[in-house]
């Protein structure tokens, strides 16, 4: 029999075949990984649910495989194995999913559109790309074989008047760019010319897929769709630049590298606390703004592949270290490819660090659905007016110059969720604690009873 590239879960696709684990006339056991598959998501190790005998494999090494495409070839007894779904892994805790037995593929799954409970028949990147454009599919008469919703039929729509809104900008235009780039290719794809070299000299082709592709189409979503505004500020963070050295030390002698990160995530779950509108999504479907009750902070890996947004979990109730040890781990298994689905999940704001590699301010780019990011520059030293102040911070005594440290910073947000001003109060408190770096929490907030229940 076949064995068909699984859907993976999160919209995925496809992915690219990254090693085999197997080879031909290997005997199998049933959940054995039989391969690694790199999608836009992760690397992830793909298990065989029957025993049996490789007899032929399908792809090699570099060569994209689609959801429901033949990966290889077993013999086996032709048991169809059924398992139980009970249950699944969530952010927090676990939550119940079915009791319904689930049989293994074991069919022809060339073709899967699928039907929902409106009766809609549609491949699932035809639901994605109607989601993406704002169009309600429940409105589409699909053209194709047995009223199937087409592609085309989709982008006939997003310009017939059938979309929701949103917000006052359409994503047509990201259609039009990136219909090249993601829109399924045909079953049946003929060999292409590529030239090595044009008028003025020769050229070098990098395949432009996987991790790099999914990254340039979520970019080109966000800039499109979000009214997209940033602010710049610089902190003095001398007197956290001394805690930090003396901190360090300790937290070297267990083993936990002490970055300013940890300062930084620490310093924002107290600054979303005063104001939630930075911690939010906006849904376009009920035109609600969605405030998380959570802080949970992706952090911008810079691996060969792209930046890769791992996620640090409940940031208000881990302390200092815990997240540093976190941030530690997460950027490691990214330039790794070991990051695990549920490792770039849950986020709610995403802090992205380019001045670990030079500069000090930018416009990063709102990692969408979120409604802001924070970008952080290289700390530098500045020659700054100085005053003692009392216990009030008011200014006493002669001012002086002195060279500071000073920590550049931009926060790019969305104006349709929240207004300049209250930017500006959110990077004003934000500096603050940076600059009074012994009101950061050290430790994580208690937990209530009514959370734990």
């Amino acid at each position: 029999m076949d064995f068909k590239f699984p859907d993976v879960g999160e919209g995925i696709t496809e992915g690219e075949l990254v090693s085999w684990k197997v080879k031909v006339g290997d005997k199998v056991k049933a959940d054995q990984v039989i391969a690694e598959v790199e999608t836009d998501k992760a690397v992830v190790e793909i298990p065989i649910p029957y025993a049996g005998k490789i007899r032929k494999l399908n792809y090699k090494p570099g060569q994209i495989i689609k959801v429901g495409h033949s990966m290889l070839d077993i013999e086996t007894s032709g048991k169809v194995e059924v398992k139980k779904v009970e249950k699944g892994a969530g952010v927090i805790g676990e939550i119940k999913v079915s009791n319904e037995e689930i049989k293994l593929p074991v069919g022809n799954l060339s073709k899967t559109a699928t039907k929902d409970s409106s009766g809609i028949l549609a491949m699932p990147y035809v639901r994605r790309m109607a989601s993406d454009l704002g169009v309600d599919i429940s409105q589409i008469k699909g053209t194709g074989n047995k009223n199937e919703i087409t592609v085309e039929d989709v982008r006939k729509a997003s310009g017939s008047g059938i979309n929701k809104s949103l917000g006052g900008i359409s994503n047509s235009v990201v259609y039009n760019w990136n219909d090249k780039l993601f829109n399924p290719p045909s079953e049946i794809e003929g060999a292409k010319k590529e030239r090595k070299y044009d008028f003025y000299g020769y050229l070098e082709r990098v395949p432009f897929k996987s991790i790099r592709r999914t990254i340039a189409k979520n970019m080109v979503e966000s800039i499109h769709t979000v009214a997209q505004v940033t602010h710049h500020d610089e902190a003095d963070v001398t007197d956290l630049w001394n805690l930090r050295n003396i901190e360090k030390a300790d937290a070297e002698r267990k083993k936990i590298k002490l970055t300013f990160l940890s300062y930084y995530v620490k310093a924002l779950c107290e600054c979303f606390k005063k104001h939630p509108l930075l911690n939010s999504t906006l849904d376009l479907d009920s035109q609600d703004t969605v405030i998380k009750k959570y802080y949970n902070i992706g952090i911008a890996v810079d691996t060969q592949d792209g930046l890769m947004v791992p996620v640090v979990k409940r940031c208000d109730f881990k302390s200092m270290l815990d997240i540093a040890k976190e941030i530690e781990q997460l950027s490691d298994k990214a330039r790794n490819k070991k990051l695990d689905m549920i490792d770039m999940q849950g986020g709610s704001f995403t802090i992205t660090n380019y001045g670990s590699i030079g500069g000090k301010f930018a416009t990063p780019i709102i990692n969408f659905p979120e409604v802001a990011i924070l970008g952080l520059g290289r700390i530098y030293e500045k020659p700054m007016a100085v005053y003692d102040r009392n216990a009030q911070g008011e200014k006493i005594g002669r001012m002086r110059v002195e060279v500071r440290r000073v920590q550049p910073f931009s926060i790019s947000f969305d104006h349709r969720v929240l207004d300049g001003a209250e930017c500006a109060r959110f990077a004003n408190l934000f500096m603050w604690h940076l600059e009074n770096p012994e009101k950061i929490p050290k430790s994580g907030d208690v937990i209530k009873d009514v959370e734990k229940k």
